[in-house]
């Protein structure tokens, strides 16, 4: 089984990056509670208010069992909210795990 990444890109107004920064543990706890393969996240900053979040899931298929559950847990949805505008969102497989 192939390690699957979720690559998001999307946008969030200067006046929010606090609460969606505050947010983001939240999210991450409710993702391990709630996502089956969910592996880890990490989230880097992007020139011009642009945030990338790249998630590891264990298959292809937790990632979408993930996706349909949408922002059904407190923290997620705290974390969605902040997001002004989804930019885009692909999915991979991981190829070559060495840094």
């Amino acid at each position: 089984m192939s390690t699957a990444v979720e690559l998001t890109r999307f946008k969030v107004r200067p006046d929010r990056e606090e609460e969606m920064l505050a947010a983001r543990p939240g999210m991450l706890a409710d993702f391990r509670a709630d996502r089956e393969g969910f592996l880890g996240a990490r989230l880097v900053r992007l020139p011009g208010d642009e945030w990338l979040d790249v998630v590891e899931w264990r298959s292809a298929a937790d990632f979408a069992a993930s996706r349909a559950k949408g922002a059904n847990l407190p923290g997620i949805a705290a974390f969605f909210d902040t997001i002004a505008e989804l930019v885009s969102a692909e999915e991979g497989v991981v190829a070559d795990a060495g840094l």
